[in-house]
């Protein structure tokens, strides 16, 4: 019977250990140690860093933006209502010194129409004739937005009258619009022509103002 030599108990031995080794490794708890894991996690830290700098000023810009926006949108919006308004004011202004030139026409068809009183058939002719003018006329204005003021009996206002003459009296109170001697026209809300009144006025005034007058020389 031949026995194991020494060289090959050995070999036995050195397999046994590795076998060992081997088997400890696989039994041993995994621990997977990446040196490189750190560089890359702060390097990611760093990237999402920079991209919320980049989101924030991104904001800023727009609301920046958006501010801009709606500062031009205001400024435009007020450009075209004072654009408007200074087209309208121009047009009215316009319109209310083409009728300002009719007015003293009007005014004459209206003196005639009081003053002059037709005798015949001939006469009545022509009274109907310029009267139609004249409604034609009135018609007109009426269209462009002119309306004329009816200040008789009303509290005289120097917006809309002129005073040309005061009368004592007790029949009213003072200031009241007693007579309207040139008539007042309104074209929209706007005063056209002021009307020209007469105004009542205390009696103390006519008491007062011939208590001043000097004696006659026949006194």
């Amino acid at each position: 019977m031949i026995s194991d030599s020494p060289a090959q108990m050995n070999v036995n031995e050195s397999g046994n250990e590795v076998t060992e080794q081997v088997a400890a490794q696989a039994n041993a708890p995994e621990e997977i140690i990446n040196p490189g894991n750190g560089g890359a996690e702060a390097e990611d830290a760093a990237t999402i860093a920079a991209m919320g700098q980049q989101i924030d000023a991104l904001k800023a810009q727009l609301e920046e933006r958006n501010l801009q926006y709606a500062r031009i949108a205001a400024d435009f919006d007020n450009f075209r209502k004072r654009t408007q308004k200074e087209k309208e004011d121009l047009e009215t202004q316009s319109k209310k010194n083409t009728i300002t030139e009719l007015l003293p026409i009007v005014d004459n068809f209206e003196r005639a129409r009081a003053h002059l009183k037709p005798q015949g058939d001939g006469e009545m002719a022509i009274h109907k004739s310029y009267q139609g003018v004249y409604k034609q006329l009135v018609d007109s204005l009426k269209r462009l937005g002119v309306s004329p003021m009816r200040p008789e009996g009303q509290e005289f206002d120097p917006n809309l009258h002129e005073a040309v003459m005061r009368e004592p009296t007790d029949e009213y109170p003072e200031g009241t619009v007693l007579e309207e001697l040139v008539r007042g026209y309104f074209l929209g809300e706007r005063v056209l022509r002021h009307a020209m009144v007469k105004v009542a006025a205390p009696l103390e005034d006519s008491i007062s103002s011939e208590e001043t007058q000097p004696p006659s020389a026949n006194g």
